[in-house]
C-alpha cells in the first residue's frame, strides 16, 4: 500500500531539539524541505539547532519549552502556528531524561516525579495539544520517542523503563484511535544512540560510566535514527526499531517474555559480579 509522505515539506515541531535525537530529527526534516520549530527547555541549545538549519537555507524557529507543563506545550503550538501561518503537520515528541542505577524501591521519589514529568507527561501533553489539530487537518503525523527500554525491562532502570513503556502503549492506542483519520502515528524504540542523555541523567556514578561507555562504543548516529524513523512513518509503520539488537529483543520478548526477563536479570547479575553495576 502506498502512503503520501508526511515528512516531505513538513511543518514540524520537534521537542528536545537542542541535542541528540531531537536535533537529528530537526536536521533531517530540513533536508526534506521542511520548516522546523525547534523546542527545548534550553533555549540556547534550541537556537543552535535552528541557526544551523537557517545557515543551510532552511526555515527554523527556536522556542523554549518545558514539556512537563501543559501551558508551555500549548504556547509552543501557538508559536508554531504563527511561524508556519497554519497548524503544524508533524509533531515529534522527543524530549526525554534518564534515571538509573537504583532498584525500584530505592529510586528517590523526586527522580520519579522528574522523569514522569518529562518522559510521560511531555508525550501526553504533546499528543493532547497537537492530535486535535492534526485530526482537523486530516493529514500529518505524530512521532513519539520511546526506547527499547519500553519492552526490555532492564534491571536498575525501573523509572525509565516505566515511562517508556507508557509512551509505547499511548502510541499504540493513539495509532488505533487515528485509524481512518489520515493522521499517522509512529513510536521509535531504539537501543543505544549517540546522545548526551546519560551524561545529563540522574544515575549512580557506576551506571553512568558504564552506560556512557556503551553509548559511545555501540551507539547509532542520531541523524541516522531520525532518517530511519521518518522513512518508516512515510511507509505507514507504527513500530520503529532501527537497530538489530532492538529487533532481536522485541522478537524474543514477544516469543518468550518470562525467559527474556530472566535473561535480563541474569545479565545484570553477571555485570554486577564484574563490578560494572551496583
Amino acid at each position: 500500500m502506498s502512503f503520501p509522505s508526511v515528512t516531505r515539506n513538513a511543518r514540524a515541531v520537534v521537542t528536545g531539539a537542542g541535542s541528540g535525537i531531537g536535533r537529528g530529527f530537526a536536521y533531517e526534516l530540513q533536508r526534506r524541505s521542511g520548516a522546523v520549530v525547534c523546542a527545548d527547555i534550553d533555549l540556547g541549545h534550541a537556537e543552535e539547532t535552528a541557526e544551523t538549519i537557517r545557515s543551510a537555507g532552511g526555515k527554523a524557529l527556536a522556542v523554549a519549552c518545558d514539556v512537563s507543563r501543559l501551558e508551555e506545550v500549548e504556547a509552543l503550538a501557538a508559536a508554531a502556528e504563527e511561524f508556519f501561518g497554519q497548524p503544524a503537520s508533524l509533531i515529534v515528541n522527543n524530549a526525554g531524561v534518564g534515571v538509573g542505577g537504583n532498584r525500584v524501591e530505592d529510586i528517590p521519589m523526586e527522580d520519579w516525579h522528574w522523569i514522569m514529568g518529562v518522559n510521560l507527561w511531555g508525550v501526553v501533553h504533546g499528543c493532547r495539544v497537537f492530535a486535535p489539530k492534526l485530526r482537523t487537518l486530516g493529514a500529518g503525523g505524530i512521532i513519539n520517542v520511546a526506547s527499547a527500554a519500553s519492552f526490555g525491562a532492564a534491571p536498575l532502570m525501573g523509572a525509565y523503563n516505566a515511562t517508556k513503556a507508557a509512551v509505547l502503549s499511548i502510541s499504540e492506542t493513539l495509532h488505533a484511535e487515528m485509524a481512518g483519520s489520515g493522521v499517522r502515528v509512529a513510536v521509535l524504540c531504539p537501543t543505544f544512540v549517540k546522545t548526551n542523555i546519560i551524561r545529563k541523567s540522574r544515575t549512580t556514578t557506576a551506571s553512568r560510566t558504564q552506560g556512557q561507555g556503551m553509548m559511545d562504543k555501540m551507539g547509532m548516529n542520531a541523524e541516522a535514527v531520525a532518517c530511519t524513523t521518518l522513512d518508516a512513518i512515510d511507509r505507514g509503520r507504527i513500530h520503529v526499531l532501527p537497530q538489530i539488537n532492538a529487533r532481536v529483543s522485541w522478537f524474543l520478548k514477544r516469543v518468550s517474555p518470562a525467559l527474556f526477563t530472566r535473561g535480563m536479570g541474569l545479565a545484570a547479575r553477571r555485570m554486577a559480579k564484574q563490578g560494572l553495576a551496583r
